[in-house]
C-alpha cells in the first residue's frame, strides 16, 4: 500500500508555508485561482484543501468565529442541511505572534449538501467540511483553512465520473491520510515566513 507522503508547500509566493500530503495538486496549474486563495485537490478522491486570506471581520467574536465562517461558506455555496458537528474554543497560536500581538485559532467541523461548480441542487454531494479560522489581529487578517471530504457522491454530480457515486471510500482503505489528519497537519504546520504579505513592516 502506498505511503501518503507529505511535504512542506509554499503558499502565496512562499510568504506562508504549510505541510500536507503531496497527493494534493495545486489547482492554479489547471485554472485561475483568486489571489487571496490557494487551492489544492486530490481528484482521485474529490478531496480539497483551501487556504484563504480575508480582511479581518471585526464584528465576529473570536469565540465561535470558525462556526460563523462555516455558516457563511454554506450560504455562499447555496448548501442545504448544513449542520455543525463540533467546534473548538479559542486557542492561542504563539507561533503566529506578530508585533507582540498574539493570534488565536478556532476550528469547526460541519456537514452540508453542496453541488460542484455550476451544477444545480439535484446534483448535490454530502460533504464534511473542516474549517480553521486563524485570526491574525496584528495585521488585520482572518485566515481560513478549509478541508472538504466527500461523504456521499450524488450520481448526477460531475464528481461521480471520476470517483464513482455512493458512499466515498474511506481514506484508510485507500492508504491515504484521513482528511481530519490532513486538516490538523496543515493547521499545525501553518507558518508565516514573510509578514509583509499582509502589508506589515517585516
Amino acid at each position: 500500500m502506498a505511503e501518503d507522503f507529505s511535504s512542506e508547500r509554499a503558499l502565496f509566493g512562499g510568504a506562508i508555508v504549510s505541510t500536507f500530503p503531496i497527493r494534493f495538486q495545486d489547482v492554479s496549474n489547471i485554472r485561475q485561482v483568486p489571489d487571496h486563495q490557494e487551492v489544492f485537490v486530490d481528484p482521485s478522491r474529490d478531496e480539497s484543501l483551501i487556504f484563504e486570506l480575508l480582511d479581518f471581520k471585526h464584528d465576529v467574536e473570536d469565540n465561535g468565529s470558525a462556526v460563523w465562517f462555516l455558516q457563511d461558506l454554506a450560504t455562499e455555496q447555496d448548501a442545504e442541511g448544513s449542520v455543525v458537528i463540533e467546534q473548538s474554543g479559542v486557542i492561542e497560536a504563539p507561533g503566529l505572534c506578530y508585533a507582540n500581538i498574539p493570534s488565536v485559532v478556532t476550528t469547526a467541523v460541519g456537514q452540508m449538501a453542496i453541488s460542484k461548480g455550476r451544477q444545480g441542487r439535484e446534483a448535490q454531494n454530502i460533504v464534511r467540511v473542516y474549517l480553521a479560522n486563524l485570526r491574525l489581529k496584528a495585521v488585520g487578517t482572518d485566515v481560513l483553512i478549509c478541508a472538504y471530504e466527500p461523504i456521499l457522491i450524488n450520481p448526477l454530480s460531475e464528481s461521480a465520473s471520476s470517483v464513482g457515486s455512493g458512499l466515498a471510500t474511506p481514506a484508510s482503505q485507500s492508504g491515504c491520510m484521513p482528511m481530519p489528519e490532513v486538516f490538523k497537519l496543515a493547521l499545525s504546520s501553518f507558518k508565516v515566513c514573510d509578514w509583509s504579505i499582509f502589508g506589515a513592516n517585516s
